[in-house]
């Protein structure tokens, strides 16, 4: 079996992509006789005069055609006398960074390329970092359309001093610079006439010879298991791909976390016994014994990795919405899905200069160095050590968008020590105890909507009708357990953090919780749905900023206004309205009772 190279190419918009590994392809003879006619057909309506556009074998998307941009991530198969290939021609434009992200993550090499006329841009120096972030070690810098700048062999050497100096900055097994013009193919599969001054290797030769430094060691194994089978009474097995080394029957394994220690008594590889397995393969896994061994657990020889819930990592944001401290993720790491919290931004990294800038919030494409902690302790590495058990993605638990890839850079031991105390009065008990569900009812609105006057009157009819309840208003905390904090975006973040916190302690108690707090911002909300869980309900007074101006009860409208009130929600900064409340009042069109009245109906679904 041949050995297979997975390679990305990646760069800025219009480098050349695309119509590089097309003309690839085309060259090599390693299309199908109709998939060779198809590209004589598109090429004639497309945007090259009649001439073959090589590009139209990777973009495949309408959208991409017609702006004559990659959009998508594509991937190619194909095979030389020498070796096999998987390529990720990935998009340049810095809108579908993500994108090139996700196919920097399964790439072992990368081939950047450039625009001679353009030289070294950014989009160019950021995805160089992001492979570097991924763990890529090998790369490859095409200076493309070398054939626009009438085959100067100045401007190469000037690009490639550039480079030099650039890539020093990144660690690297190997390092290559190629000039090519991808429309003609000089240098692509053929060396060049058109620069004789060029003596060095092909595109493809270069990576056809590419040593990978995969040196294995099969004294040591790891397996992050993926699934247990147990289609009957009398087989077991714990399945996964091996990440690391190699593993023989016999052999004495170690399972994390728990530590517990067995021996392998029987391999399966694709359905058959085999007596060894190797990095790479997928595999089933009997023991001599049963363990408590499941999804997400770790099966280990001669490696001892990490076991905890806090660690600090290195990540490229890829959300629309910006990082802040505080916010619950569901992160995924090897097979391992779990919930997870940004504890503390430490700095965002410049793409340009690699230089640290300390940072409060971090937004899309920019990359960053945080601290992160898991819900339980969980079994990792450091990615330099194993790509598949140091790399990881965040997910939004609102939007179940993906919001970043990283790596983890190091184990962080400050809550090592604590671990939670389970109880033997939980909150079911004493929800029965109260005869109540516990809910926390968080009313937002701007000033001066009633959110203070409503959650008091619903308060007061909850008791009237026994039940327990505990109000927490804004200006209460503000002057007691929040009084550190001011009015930036962070620090309403943080105090709407602490808020959802207190809530959920007092939900486990079986208490009825009732919030009245501005919470201007739409993602401080979800942080605090994400924190209280199923019995947030969301109660969104949705009165108009002229009526709670002419209402004005603290005279802080006026304050805002002349100026002598900084950072006030709907004059200097912004309310986002809830999209989907669960409730929504407006105070202006009905009284106190009333709207009591309706709460109280609307809530008796959820009381129940």
């Amino acid at each position: 079996m041949k050995e297979l190279l997975k390679f990305i190419t990646c760069g800025s918009v219009d480098d050349g992509k695309s119509t590089l590994i097309g003309h690839m392809l085309y060259d090599s003879k390693l299309l199908f006789a109709d998939q060779e006619r198809a590209l004589e057909l598109e090429s004639k309506v497309g945007s090259t005069d009649g001439a073959l556009d090589y590009s139209l074998l990777l973009d495949g998307l309408m959208a991409e055609r017609e702006q004559g941009i990659t959009i998508d991530v594509a991937y190619r198969y194909f095979t030389t006398s020498k070796r096999s290939f998987i390529v990720a021609d990935t998009p340049g434009h810095e809108e579908y960074t993500r994108n090139m992200a996700v196919g920097a993550a399964f790439a072992d090499v990368a081939v950047i390329l450039l625009d001679a006329t353009k030289g070294v841009l950014i989009q160019t120096k950021r995805h160089t970092r992001i492979c570097s972030l991924m763990g890529i070690r090998d790369f490859v810098f095409i200076v493309n359309k070398m054939d626009l700048v009438d085959y100067e062999q100045a401007r190469f050497l000037e690009i490639s001093e550039e480079l030099e100096e650039f890539i020093s900055g990144f660690p690297h097994h190997s390092f290559k610079i190629i000039p090519v013009s991808a429309t003609v193919g000089d240098n692509i599969t053929n060396a060049t006439v058109n620069m004789s001054w060029y003596q060095d290797t092909t595109l493809l030769a270069y990576l056809e010879d590419l040593d990978l430094n995969a040196e294995m060691n099969v004294e040591d194994f790891l397996l992050p298991i993926q699934r247990v089978s147990r289609p009957n009474h009398t087989f077991r097995g714990f399945q996964g791909q091996v990440e690391a080394g190699g593993l023989k029957l016999g052999d004495a394994i170690t399972v994390y976390p728990s530590g517990e220690t067995a021996l392998v008594s029987r391999l399966l590889a694709a359905g058959s016994d085999v007596t060894e397995v190797v990095k790479g393969q997928p595999v089933t896994v009997c023991l001599d014994k049963e363990i408590d061994c499941s999804r997400g657990c770790v099966m280990a020889k001669g490696i001892k990795p990490e076991v905890g819930n806090m660690f600090e990592v290195t990540m490229f944001w890829m959300d629309d919405m910006p990082l802040v401290e505080g916010k619950e993720y569901q992160m995924k790491l090897g097979t391992k899905k779990i919930p997870a919290r940004i504890v503390k931004i430490a700095y965002k990294i410049d793409v340009n200069t690699g230089e640290e800038q300390l940072a409060e919030t971090v937004t899309k494409n920019e990359i960053v160095s945080c601290s992160v902690l898991t819900t339980e302790k969980i079994v990792f590495q450091k990615f330099t050590e194993n790509k598949a058990m140091g790399g990881l993605i965040l997910i939004d638990r609102i939007t179940n968008m993906t919001s970043a890839c990283g790596v983890i850079e190091r184990a962080m031991k400050d809550f090592d020590n604590l671990t939670w105390q389970n109880v033997d009065i939980t909150k079911e008990i004493r929800e029965k105890q109260l005869g109540q569900k516990a809910l926390t009812l968080w009313f937002t609105g701007l000033s001066g909507a009633g959110k203070s006057t409503l959650a008091n009157a619903l308060e007061n009819k909850l008791a009237a009708m026994g039940k327990h309840t505990m109000l927490l208003d804004g200006d209460n905390i503000r002057m007691g357990i929040n009084r550190d904090l001011g009015f930036s975006q962070e620090d309403r973040t943080e105090n709407i953090r602490r808020i959802a916190e207190i809530a959920k302690l007092m939900n486990d108690a079986g208490l009825i919780v009732l919030t009245a707090f501005i919470s201007p911002f739409a993602k401080d909300r979800e942080i605090a749905r994400s924190i209280i869980g199923e019995d947030f309900i969301e109660i969104y007074i949705s009165t108009s900023l002229e009526k709670c101006e002419s209402r004005d009860v603290k005279g802080l409208y006026q304050k805002a206004r002349s100026g002598e009130l900084l950072e006030f929600t709907g004059v200097t900064s912004p309310y986002e309205a809830p999209e989907h409340p669960e409730i929504q009042i407006d105070t202006a069109e009905c009284s106190v009772e009333e709207a009591t009245d309706k709460l109280l109906r609307e809530l008796r679904k959820w009381m129940a």
